[in-house]
């Protein structure tokens, strides 16, 4: 049995927790810095972190290699401040990108793009991941939406998270957005999910934990043993995250659609107020075993909306759209006190008009292949869907 106290790196982790507001948020995006002529990967991160103005410089940071960058809102009272803090930020990095004589767009992979010419940036801790991963870090060229949500009690948090592993495939499904890469239609919907859940240790589904002091045990063990030297090597697709109080959901691509990846942060933010709920009403459930989730994962990451996950419930398979429809009816009485009812009509659309992969490729078909072309649609739509979100608002704080 390994003490969890022993652990420095989860030092005052507990109290943190203890002192979160429950459904506070903030929200994530990674975006590829691009030629603007070719629109290839740019190794230009540098240039944009030196060039970024004040008040857009703090909300910045890097993803890995140098031709990634990632907006990161100031955490949030309600969900509609943190869409409208998203939709800026799009369009500040939008503005940046003009003044530096690039682009930048969102999708869950580029689509030609060699890892190899890729650069990794040079901080600590990237120097501590490429020495510990060699060329598992290198191919990590991926780029994805992530979630923060506030969580009181670290109890109450690893339950959570231990219950979100088994929507993953469900958000992954809907959120898929890269069958594109190494310059052709690579036949999965997501490609992301391959290079890095299953290629990176500590990644994707973890295994059920019983409560705080049994996730601690974990991280106390890999830190003694030399494994992991910060929290978050721990690279699950679902996890407390320990600096700052909050369930962290990471399954999802990055979404081209600025309304698609509130739609999918709503979501997200309504099934972690169910199993908070679960918690505090004392409805908890046993875990599903890692293994079913992970054949569900495959699935999602193989076939997105057009596949079929297994209800764990029940052993049945069912489509993917179905599934992704259940969670909308699970989480309703959510929705309404969250303020997320606007939003989620995203995944209502994903479902009826398809997700960023069913795009994609309808693009590809449309331009004969030409993926240069496809991939101009993803810098045009990176920018104008985030003007669509700020329109949206500013309308709806006029009326």
């Amino acid at each position: 049995m390994i003490d969890p106290d022993t652990s420095s790196i989860l030092a005052g982790a507990r109290d943190r927790f203890a002192n979160a507001t429950d459904f506070t948020l903030g929200i994530e995006e990674e975006f590829q810095i691009l030629d603007p002529t070719t629109l290839g990967l740019a190794n230009r991160y540098e240039e944009f972190i030196d060039a970024a103005p004040p008040g857009l410089a703090g909300q910045l940071d890097g993803e890995l290699i140098a031709s990634e960058i990632e907006y990161k809102t100031r955490p949030h009272a309600t969900f509609a401040d943190a869409a409208l803090d998203l939709a800026r930020g799009r369009l500040a990095l939008c503005a940046l990108a003009d003044t530096l004589d690039a682009q930048i767009a969102i999708t869950g992979a580029h689509p030609f793009s060699p890892w190899t010419a890729q650069r990794i940036i040079e901080t600590p801790h990237y120097d501590r991941v490429v020495g510990n991963l060699g060329y598992v870090a290198w191919i990590n060229n991926t780029w994805a939406v992530h979630l923060h949500c506030g969580v009181r009690d670290a109890d109450r948090a690893v339950y959570v998270c231990t219950r979100m592993r088994e929507v993953l495939p469900e958000l992954l499904a809907l959120s898929a957005n890269s069958p594109l890469y190494a310059g052709r239609d690579v036949w999965m919907a997501s490609v992301r999910t391959q290079l890095f859940i299953r290629n990176l240790p500590r990644c994707g589904i973890s295994d059920p934990f019983r409560d705080w002091d049994d996730y601690a045990g974990l991280v106390a063990l890999l830190e003694r043993t030399g494994s992991i030297a910060e929290s978050t090597e721990l690279w699950w697709s679902v996890r407390p995250h320990p600096a700052f109080g909050t369930v962290e959901v990471r399954i999802c691509d990055g979404q081209t659609e600025a309304a698609h990846a509130l739609a999918l942060a709503a979501l997200g933010m309504a099934l972690i107020a169910d199993c908070c709920a679960e918690y505090d009403e004392d409805r908890r459930r046993e875990p599903h075993p890692r293994g079913h989730i992970e054949e569900n994962l495959w699935r999602a990451a193989r076939h997105g909306l057009d596949g079929k996950l297994i209800d764990l419930d029940t052993g049945e398979a069912r489509p993917a759209r179905t599934a992704v429809a259940a969670l909308l009816d699970r989480t309703r009485d959510h929705h309404g006190p969250l303020g997320l009812e606007p939003w989620l009509d995203g995944v209502s659309e994903m479902l009826d008009q398809g997700n960023g992969a069913i795009r994609q490729r309808a693009l590809l078909d449309r331009f004969e292949g030409d993926l240069v072309r496809t991939h101009a649609e993803a810098v045009a739509r990176t920018r104008t869907a985030a003007e669509e979100i700020v329109r949206r608002h500013t309308a709806a704080v006029t009326w």
